[in-house]
């Protein structure tokens, strides 16, 4: 595929898809560093810092005040970002298990893909 191809596909691809992708590979790679465990501490600083990056740009498009959604979804999405960001230090530095990310991220994309939060 072009760069051109690539760009245009990039330009007409539905946000929600773009953020599913996103959220699939920063969870994969949670999930790749929760099976190493604590062995690869680099590949586990590298899985979290994708996902705080991702939460991180999450945030600030919430922030902007031209974006779309509801205030009270924005306001809670920035609330959950923060406590990724948080919480990613604590694994990171106090070796807390990285699964509570991987489940958040999970019931993100469950919404990006329109199922129903289970009971």
């Amino acid at each position: 595929m072009s760069h051109e191809a690539y760009r245009k596909a990039q330009k007409t691809a539905d946000p929600r898809d773009s953020e599913y992708r996103a959220f699939s590979e920063a969870t994969r790679r949670l999930m790749a560093a929760k099976e190493t465990g604590r062995g690869d501490l680099k590949q586990l600083i590298e899985a979290v810092h994708l996902n705080r990056t991702l939460w991180g740009t999450l945030a600030s498009d919430c922030a902007d005040p031209t974006n779309q959604l509801p205030s009270e979804t924005r306001a809670l999405i920035i609330s959950l970002a923060r406590w990724v960001s948080v919480y990613s230090s604590d694994v990171v530095q106090k070796k807390d298990s990285v699964e509570p990310l991987i489940d958040v991220n999970r019931i993100i994309m469950d919404g990006l893909a329109g199922k129903k939060p289970a009971a």
